[in-house]
């Protein structure tokens, strides 16, 4: 059997939604096909494991279970990936895959997808470019608009200019036409995001955001507004798009608490108040899952994703707002009430890790050369003593 390591937590703050979307999948997993090894990054940056990390009801007191459990490092040797204690007689765990549960900055962003990398382990989801782009809100609305892809009038700031741009920013602001929503760039789960209606509102709007990240946006907000999802699985050129959910708010837009505090308190993101399949035409329902798997393939993005639509309640124009390249729950919400059961979504990430491993393989990262056998000491760091100056005046 495999042994597949779930990696989740991370000091982002969505720190606990990782835990709880960790739990769904660990659970999901085959236990005939596979031993679940749970790998758990706390906040104090330690990872932690062990059978009793996959009951959600151990991580009620974060700091009581950091304090009884024993650290382990993540370590190579011999061509395999390796969990190891620490102390004279060290107890080493092999595992074969990894799926990365984790959401946010320094986990979502590419951080862990690098970490996955430099050990050579297979693992699902977005590779550290896939990851980046899809957690910078600018540098991805900027691949979107290379791309032709439909998304809502846009502008972004650095945080520190704020208060000496304000009047060019209030400026921008009546160029795009309240309301607005004010953004942190690198965030996710609805954390430090406004709904500006007002000039008096967009000042404390931006401080609020500010909190969260250096680099801040603002965009044309759509009134009246649906809020459609479509999760996208799949791997270079294969690429499955889900049915399409529309999120039901209790806000003006979809919050924090809307997220994972909605029917449910221990569901994450499956407990958000939603009507899927979403009401929508045939033709709309089709033109929405092809606008998502353009976005993921834009993107670089792997494994299972989830992107999000804003859709004009009147016109039914349709804008790409964002992709969560690690969404909350995994979308198995999504994909079961596409025909695709959690148990069958699982599967399918441990074979796109796979996949990826086996497709990187056959690439060229490195040549065998002699260069430091011809190395000679001293500064210039040439195989030979003619130097490049040498060469440029000869010509």
């Amino acid at each position: 059997m495999l042994n597949v390591c779930v990696l989740f937590g991370g000091d982002s703050v969505e720190h606990e939604i990782s835990i709880i979307s960790a739990q769904q999948a660990m659970a999901a997993l085959d236990r005939s096909k596979y031993t679940v090894v749970p790998l758990y990054l706390a906040k104090n940056k330690q990872f932690y494991s062990g059978p009793a990390l996959t009951d959600i009801a151990v991580f009620r007191d974060l700091e009581a279970l950091v304090a009884k459990q024993s650290p382990v490092t993540v370590v190579r040797e011999n061509h395999k990936v390796f969990l190891t204690t620490g102390g004279f007689f060290p107890k080493k765990t092999e595992i074969d895959v990894v799926i990365p549960v984790v959401h946010g900055t320094h986990c979502e962003d590419g951080s862990i997808a690098g970490f996955l990398e430099t050990l050579g382990i297979p693992y699902s989801g977005c590779d550290v470019l896939g990851g980046a782009v899809g957690q910078d809100k600018v540098v991805m609305k900027q691949i979107l608009a290379h791309a032709g892809l439909p998304i809502v009038p846009w502008f972004w700031f650095m945080a520190s200019e704020a208060v000496s741009e304000m009047p060019k920013i209030k400026a921008q602001v009546l160029g795009l036409g309240y309301p607005v929503v004010v953004k942190p760039a690198n965030l996710g789960s609805s954390v430090g995001i406004t709904l500006v209606h007002t000039p008096e509102e967009l000042e404390a709007a931006i401080e609020t955001a500010a909190q969260y990240d250096v680099k801040l946006l603002i965009e044309k907000g759509i009134h009246p507004l649906r809020e459609i999802n479509v999760s996208v699985l799949g791997y270079l050129d294969q690429r499955e798009a889900s049915v399409p959910e529309e999120v039901m708010k209790g806000d003006a837009i979809l919050s924090y608490d809307n997220k994972y505090k909605g029917s449910s308190k221990s569901k994450g993101m499956a407990s958000a108040n939603r009507q899927c399949p979403a009401n929508l035409s045939p033709e709309l329902t089709a033109h929405i899952q092809d606008l998502a798997k353009s976005t993921f393939r834009e993107l670089n993005s792997a494994g299972v994703a989830r992107i999000d639509f804003l859709m004009n309640a009147e016109t039914q124009a349709v804008y790409v707002n964002e992709i969560n390249t690690i969404p909350g729950s995994l979308s198995f919400y999504l994909w079961e009430a596409s025909g695709k059961p959690f148990a069958k979504l699982m599967d399918e990430l441990v074979d796109i890790a796979i996949k990826r491993t086996r497709t990187r393989q056959k690439l060229i990262f490195s040549y065998t050369t002699n260069v430091l056998s011809s190395y000679q000491s001293g500064t210039k760091g040439s195989k030979t003593k003619t130097s490049r100056c040498e060469v440029v005046k000869s010509l």
